[in-house]
């Protein structure tokens, strides 16, 4: 590990982190803001390490989603929303990866996310060189993933937001990463973290 500064990789499943967003709306009319979500991970990763906050930094970040085409975001009123966020994800230097959903049969479908997802994570790690590799997912299937980024003794932090039954994870996904944090049960046992990582839903 490098004993000068700590390179750490973010990959968030954007359809996981849709889920955790939506949650956190209806309950309590608040969303997560990216800026503070990675502030928290590198205060998270300097805890682990020991060391101050100043030495460890986010050197990479990148976030996957399915999302419509243009005319059907248009027709569902989520053109808006799509570009508002996005700003939020540029102005944080987050690299997004989209494919196209399609709809059969009235079925919203994506294929091919989670596994570019994977690949992506994998990949750069291995050219990278991250200390840490933080992973915003539930999806079981990345319970691999995860041992392959262990493999290259990298550290992987899994970062869950199990506030209801739509964002829960498997029990395995959560044994095999080095450290799991969810931040569900961070709010709940610190009340301030609410304000700290979440903007009421109108701003």
């Amino acid at each position: 590990m490098n004993t000068n500064t700590i390179s750490i990789g973010l990959f968030i499943d954007g359809g996981y982190y849709a889920k955790i967003d939506k949650s956190l709306s209806q309950t309590l009319a608040m969303r997560i803001d990216v800026t503070q979500l990675m502030q928290y991970i590198r205060s998270k990763v300097a805890e682990d390490c020991g060391i101050d906050k100043s030495r460890c930094h986010i050197t990479e970040s990148h976030f996957f989603r399915g999302r419509y085409r243009a005319s059907d975001a248009n027709a569902k009123n989520l053109l808006f929303s799509e570009r508002h966020f996005e700003d939020t994800l540029i102005a944080n230097d987050v690299i997004f990866h989209y494919k196209h959903l399609r709809e059969i049969d009235g079925n919203v479908i994506e294929k091919g996310i989670d596994v570019w997802y994977a690949l992506e994570a994998y990949e750069l790690a291995a050219i990278r060189k991250f200390d840490y590799v933080v992973l915003i997912t539930g999806d079981a299937d990345h319970e691999m993933l995860i041992r392959k980024l262990k493999a290259m003794k990298i550290n992987v932090i899994l970062l869950t937001g199990n506030f209801d039954s739509s964002t829960g994870i498997s029990r395995l996904l959560k044994e095999e990463a080095t450290l799991h944090i969810d931040i569900a049960e961070q709010m709940a046992q610190n009340h301030n973290l609410v304000k700290q990582l979440c903007t009421h839903v109108n701003k």
